[in-house]
């Protein structure tokens, strides 16, 4: 059975990857594809949702956080993706590392085993079998590299 608690936190953990991924497949390089500003996004997802309260404001923190150290995520997700581009990664998977990436270095709120195993979740609900593995290595690979590994 799905309590009340545990429905919240699925919608907060489907919120920040649905986010972050509107706004990696709605900002394109693409001469033709218009740029949507991270304000939009946010508008746009929410009308759709309609969810609101903490789950919403955690996304928001995590989505904000995301995009204000992208560089940093893509470069550190990089490093431990061997033998992949970050442009050739599917953008499900890409979000999702970068989520659990940004939880990882900034010492966020949960677990680093909780970071990982949400990460593999959305990776699973998302995208396929193979990325909850492709996604585990690389989270795997940075965890082993943080400065306070637990």
């Amino acid at each position: 059975m799905l309590y009340a608690r545990d429905r919240v936190k699925a919608t907060d953990k489907a919120a920040k990857a649905q986010l972050l991924y509107a706004r990696d497949v709605g900002t394109a390089t693409d001469a033709e594809a218009v740029d949507i500003s991270d304000e939009e996004i946010r508008r746009a997802y929410w009308a759709m949702d309609e969810q609101a309260g903490k789950p919403r404001e955690f996304a928001e923190q995590l989505f904000t956080g995301v995009v204000g150290r992208l560089d940093e995520l893509d470069r550190l997700i990089q490093e431990h993706a061997q033998n992949w581009q970050l442009g050739r990664m599917a953008a499900v998977d890409r979000n999702v590392l970068r989520l659990a990436a940004y939880e990882l270095v900034s010492g966020g709120r949960s677990p680093v085993s909780a970071i990982i195993n949400e990460a593999l979740e959305l990776a699973r609900k998302y995208s396929t079998q193979d990325s909850a593995q492709f996604v585990n290595g690389i989270l795997d690979s940075i965890r082993k590299n943080l400065p306070e590994n637990p």
